[in-house]
């Protein structure tokens, strides 16, 4: 899949996001607010960033019923070490009530598709929550991600 395609599986379509998902987007992102401070204003900037930087961001959403039920977010950066651009995963959520139904699965399988079609060699994953998840679809750990928080104050 190319960002300009589409995929779809049964009611369920995978496609590049564009700027009219911004509510649906945010509803997901809103999910998390009892883990993270979520932020419309902050939210906005990134959202409209991901959509426009087409050429380093793929925001995919997954629409069901014509309702957004899921989003990945992958960023694309050329690295020093191996001369050639790599994509990471930043973000994957899947709206509660369609969890365990297979979108996330084939949110992934769509960034996949994506760096094929652009010819990267490698993509990575930063997860504390779910690494059975990327388990079953074929990841593995090659290094632990360390994080640290500096305050605003």
């Amino acid at each position: 899949m190319s960002i300009t395609g589409v995929t779809s599986v049964a009611n369920e379509r995978i496609r590049a996001a564009s700027a009219s998902d911004a509510d649906a987007v945010f509803a997901l992102v809103d999910q998390l607010s009892a883990t993270y401070d979520v932020d419309r204003n902050a939210f906005e900037l990134a959202f409209r960033n991901a959509v426009e930087q087409k050429h380093d961001h793929v925001l995919l959403v997954a629409e069901r019923a014509g309702s957004v039920v899921g989003y990945v977010l992958m960023t694309i950066a050329r690295l020093m070490y191996t001369r050639e651009d790599a994509a990471q995963i930043q973000e994957l959520i899947v709206d509660t009530d369609a969890r365990g139904s297979g979108v996330g699965s084939r949110l992934v399988y769509a960034v996949e598709d994506e760096c094929r079609a652009r010819g990267l060699s490698q993509l990575t994953v930063a997860s504390s929550r779910a690494p059975g998840f990327y388990d079953r679809l074929d990841y593995r750990s090659t290094a632990d991600f360390l994080k640290k928080v500096f305050s605003a104050d």
